[in-house]
């Protein structure tokens, strides 16, 4: 089992460099239009009635992915086959990766409104306003989560639960992406998802940050850095585990992160991650390169679990 899923996670990594998302009815996007749908007659606005919600969508995933696995049986090659499959569904680094570029490309040119018309692409903060360091900064944080929250959990959920946990952890992040936030209408109703995300993604944060911490030095940053704001700031982050990641990119460029993010349904002031220059369009680069360098860390770290949790069961 460990070497079949362990192949297919490299598989699954390679199929999403190569060939992107998949262009039509992607799996992702047809599961979040049926959690719409079953959101128009699960809606009320308490957080017992958000839990169902959850509970309903998220357990309907894991199941296709327990049947996806039996189906297989002990056969490795249908184990790589099928997790490959999955993996590459789930992730999401190469299309984080080609928007984090188009943004560093808008804003190196100077075109304001092309850059404010994608950040949408990346976040769900309000554009209008935001000039183009503000924008860097979004792009920067951007990365750095995603980073963690499309790649490196991802994998890792898929190294210790294979299709079961590739399904079931995208599952959540993507209802806490679309029901989790502290909106009027989605502050109790999403209070489940959000509080599942934040535990599904407890220790690939981590993981994350720390693989920055190596990884800095490869795109000319600094490991001591990333290492000494990590440990300093992240806990000040108003999220338990996106300040993690954040606060190790901002050390690794050697920038700072933070200060007052506006969503459309409010303001945040939040604490500055890190001591040194507001980030430009160059740390948008620099902070996709980073992106690429972790995440190829996290396919060999979670390859390695998947054979070692092999070695354990025998």
């Amino acid at each position: 089992m460990g070497v079949g899923r362990a192949a297919g996670l490299l598989l699954g990594v390679a199929a999403d460099a190569v060939f992107g998302d998949p262009r039509r009815h992607h799996p992702v996007a047809v599961f979040g239009r049926a959690a719409g749908a079953t959101e128009r007659t699960t809606y009320r606005d308490s957080r017992a009635a958000g839990a169902r919600h959850t509970a309903l969508l998220t357990g309907g995933v894991l199941a296709l992915g327990v049947a996806v696995e039996r189906v297989g049986g002990r056969s490795e090659l249908v184990k790589a086959a099928t997790t490959a499959a999955a993996t590459w569904v789930v992730l999401g680094g190469s299309s984080l990766a080609k928007e984090g570029t188009a943004m560093g490309r808008e804003l190196d040119g100077g075109d304001l409104e092309a850059a404010r018309a994608r950040l949408p692409n990346l976040c769900g903060r309000e554009p209008a306003a935001l000039d183009t360091l503000a924008l860097a900064r979004a792009t920067v944080e951007s990365v750095a989560e995603n980073t963690s929250d499309a790649v490196v959990a991802p994998l890792l959920w898929g190294a210790v639960a294979g299709v079961p946990g590739l399904l079931a952890y995208r599952a959540v992040n993507t209802l806490d992406a679309m029901i989790g936030h502290k909106s009027e209408r989605y502050l109790r109703f999403g209070w489940a998802a959000a509080r599942l995300d934040d535990l599904a993604n407890l220790v690939p944060a981590r993981a994350a940050a720390l693989l920055t911490v190596v990884a800095a030095p490869v795109v000319g940053g600094s490991a001591a850095e990333a290492w000494e704001v990590w440990r300093r700031d992240a806990s000040a982050h108003p999220s338990p585990n996106a300040g993690q990641v954040e606060a190790a990119f901002a050390g690794a460029l050697e920038i700072r992160l933070g200060g007052r993010t506006v969503y459309s349904y409010g303001a945040e002031d939040r604490a500055v991650l890190g001591h040194g220059r507001n980030p430009d369009a160059g740390h948008v680069t620099r902070a996709v390169e980073l992106s690429r360098v972790v995440g190829a860390l996290s396919a060999l770290l979670a390859a390695a679990l998947a054979l070692f949790a092999r070695r354990r069961q025998h």
